[in-house]
């Protein structure tokens, strides 16, 4: 098994509803032909690793359309 770092990690704050933010930081890394964004706390907490559709593996744009989307389903709910 392969793995390499596509994007280390970055820091975020991310909008959620009403006005509400979370901080957190993200990765993207590939193992083998997969790709993987990891989320994190900002004190390293893990929240959760999406494995990344085909057509978003390398769209840097979408990354943090995700984490939004990520964190109003695992952290928000």
């Amino acid at each position: 098994m392969s793995r390499a770092i596509i994007q280390d990690w970055t820091e975020s704050n991310v909008l959620l509803k009403y006005d509400q933010q979370h901080e957190v930081r993200y990765r993207v890394y590939r193992e083998d032909d997969r790709h993987y964004l990891d989320i994190e706390n900002r004190d390293t907490t893990k929240i959760h690793v999406l494995e990344l559709p085909e057509a978003l593996k390398l769209d840097t744009a979408s990354y943090e359309v995700l984490l939004r989307y990520v964190l109003l389903d695992v952290v928000a709910a």
